[in-house]
């Protein structure tokens, strides 16, 4: 059996888009002639980054709910009731075999309409809380392929595949054959220890300030710092970066993320669901920082799925500008730690998701 026409819905950060593509690209794999179309929300990240990766995208208007009181709140319904009848109109004429959601404003309004037609519809979960929306859609969802155990408490217990999420191929290679590499690509000395930051492809302000107040102390050491600050603040930082101490690199988005990972002796990220993964993939000991702007305070409850576990630290966000620097440094200096949050991290990497997805699209498809 194979899958020929596939529609995915969602995106709006890199943690939907990426898990989305590597989907797509896994299908392709199995199947070189599969049509897959994407649809997205107009002027969201998908809109860029789908293209690039050589699919089409289809964008809806549809926005989120502003949290502070905006007249574009009174927009909402139009916006929703037209991005209702585009969906329906695309996957009238596309005729999907089914429809897969992985997150993110598109992914509402198309597989509602996909189930209102009949199409099988998918449920890629990346968080252990789901929102609202794909609480609404599992109930008519034929499976929920999700990253977490114990999310009975929220889907059907029948529809649940414990897969966990699609990673990007790269980081799925043994990281320790690439640490020289690593070094050369950043300009840094692959023997010492070496301290990465990661706010996610659009940055965290927390992070960045942490970073900053923090720099003569890094000055004074001996540890080297990759420091991812995001594209939304690359102006930002580059107002300073020709006054940074030679043992810290800045940039504003990583595309060899796996050279990062290599590299890096503890790793500090907010706690996306596919940041989470990834760390539990490449096993490094991680400080997570959730962000505390996120719906359903998902980030936390990620973070707790794995401090729980004995797999990372975690420092709140409030805590972030006095306790994330000291905490790294002494993690840095603490071999013993570093080796047991490793193996806690081992123990929950899910390396075959993708593959995994994949195999029950399969089975609740039209093929």
């Amino acid at each position: 059996m194979k899958l020929t026409k596939i529609i995915i819905s969602g995106g709006g950060t890199g943690g939907h888009i990426f898990p989305a593509l590597a989907i797509a690209d896994e299908i392709k794999r199995r199947n070189e002639a599969a049509d897959i179309l994407f649809i997205g929300a107009e002027g969201k990240m998908e809109m860029e980054k789908v293209p690039q990766a050589g699919y089409p995208i289809v964008g809806l208007p549809i926005v989120g709910f502003q949290r502070k009181l905006t007249l574009k709140n009174l927009l909402l319904p139009f916006k929703l009731l037209q991005s209702l009848l585009k969906a329906f109109v695309v996957i009238r004429r596309f005729k999907p075999e089914l429809v897969i959601g992985v997150g993110g404003y598109a992914s509402g309004p198309t597989l509602q309409v996909a189930q209102l037609l009949g199409v099988p519809t998918l449920l890629q979960e990346q968080n252990s809380f789901p929102g609202k929306t794909n609480q609404i859609l599992a109930r008519k969802a034929k499976a929920i392929c999700v990253a977490y155990p114990e999310m009975a408490k929220f889907f059907e217990v029948s529809k649940i595949q414990l897969t966990g999420n699609p990673v990007r191929a790269a980081l799925l290679q043994n990281l320790d054959t690439k640490k020289q590499e690593a070094a050369e690509f950043f300009g840094l000395d692959v023997d010492k220890p070496t301290f990465f930051v990661m706010g996610g492809s659009l940055g965290a302000r927390t992070l960045n300030n942490a970073l900053r107040s923090s720099l003569s102390v890094f000055g004074q050491t001996n540890v080297q710092v990759i420091w991812q600050c995001g594209k939304s603040y690359e102006q930002e930082l580059a107002t300073f970066q020709s006054t940074l101490p030679a043992n810290v690199k800045v940039f504003a988005f990583i595309q060899r993320m796996d050279l990062a990972y290599a590299l890096a002796s503890v790793i500090v990220s907010r706690a996306g669901a596919l940041s989470v993964s990834e760390l539990a993939l490449v096993a490094k000991p991680a400080i997570l920082v959730p962000s505390p702007n996120v719906a359903e305070d998902h980030q936390t409850k990620n973070a707790r799925a794995l401090v729980e576990r004995s797999g990372a630290l975690l420092v709140t966000d409030a805590q972030a500008q006095e306790k994330l620097v000291p905490l790294a440094l002494e993690l840095l200096e603490n071999a013993a730690q570093q080796q047991a949050l490793s193996e806690a991290m081992k123990t929950m990497a899910l390396p075959n998701a993708t593959k995994e997805i994949v195999d029950v699209c399969l089975k609740v498809a039209k093929v």
